[in-house]
């Protein structure tokens, strides 16, 4: 399951070339407005690709808030509530799979 998720990210991505047509969501909008150094348009669309094909709607919301309010990734990590935990695995995976997908253009 997991190799077919990948092989469809990078597909898309690849479709896309490679995040520079400019995917726009939730994801790719808290991505842009943290001004982090890396944080590129490029950068930012390619992981909003990756959310596309890996988290729901309401999931890459829920993640978005992450970038601007980074205790509240931490207390979602840490909560013991079952719907918590299921969501932090299905970001987990979002995040492996970007962060092996959407390498920052200058590394």
């Amino acid at each position: 399951m997991r190799y077919f998720l990948i092989l469809g990210a990078f597909a898309t991505v690849a479709a896309c070339g490679g995040g520079s047509r400019g995917a726009s969501g939730d994801i790719s909008q808290a991505c842009l407005e943290a001004n982090r150094r890396a944080a590129t348009p490029e950068l930012c669309s390619c992981v909003q690709q990756v959310a596309n094909q890996s988290l729901s709607n309401s999931d890459q919301t829920r993640a978005a808030v992450f970038f601007s309010e980074p205790q509240l990734a931490q207390d979602t990590r840490q909560s013991d509530r079952s719907s918590d935990e299921r969501f932090w695995q299905r970001y987990r995976a979002f995040t492996d799979l970007a962060g092996q997908i959407c390498l920052p253009v200058d590394a």
